[in-house]
């Protein structure tokens, strides 16, 4: 049954294959932020580096591991465009996200003047979990999208049964007497 939009019902192979997805990107998710905040923490907590900067290094690096794993895991079964192209929106979604989370530190430290590391860590994880959501969404629109219509992922190995016609004369050696 299709839904208003004209996309099919979700099957339980649909829905299966939705939770791996969103395992596998959690997954990766996880890995790349465990690197942005340890990576953060080390440059804002102990190397005297300022709260933004750290910021934009941790995500930069966390980026390209989650591209990485992403692609490669999570939504290696959806169409591969080019590494050019997927790169390439990868990177604005990240970069778009990360002017969205570097605001979200910038406007906890300076205009609330806020200066301990747990505060700060705090709008920083607040701020990765809604770019998560928003770069789940992203990725599975424009970054690494659904096969075109046209070229279906894999043909369905299951045997279609086709109804014998009611007055089909049998062909000869099969069924002659």
């Amino acid at each position: 049954m299709p839904f208003a939009r004209g996309r099919p019902a979700l099957s339980a192979t649909r829905v299966r294959r939705r939770l791996q997805e969103l395992g596998a990107f959690g997954v990766v998710g996880g890995v790349a932020f465990v690197i942005d905040v340890g990576l953060f923490s080390v440059l804002y907590g102990y190397l005297d580096v300022g709260a933004v900067t750290s910021k934009v290094l941790s995500t930069a690096v966390s980026m390209c591991v989650a591209f990485l794993g992403h692609r490669n895991w999570a939504f290696a079964h959806r169409d591969k465009t080019t590494i050019r192209r997927s790169f390439s929106l990868f990177v604005l979604t990240n970069v778009l996200t990360l002017v969205l989370g570097a605001a979200i530190i910038w406007f906890v430290r300076y205009p609330l003047d806020q200066e301990r590391l747990l505060i700060i860590q705090i709008a920083n994880i607040g701020s990765i979990g809604l770019n998560s959501v928003l770069r789940y969404v992203v990725y599975r629109r424009w970054v690494f999208p659904a096969f075109a219509a046209s070229a279906p992922p894999a043909a369905d190995p299951t045997p279609v049964a086709v109804p014998a016609e009611r007055d089909a004369v049998p062909t000869a050696g099969r069924g002659a007497a």
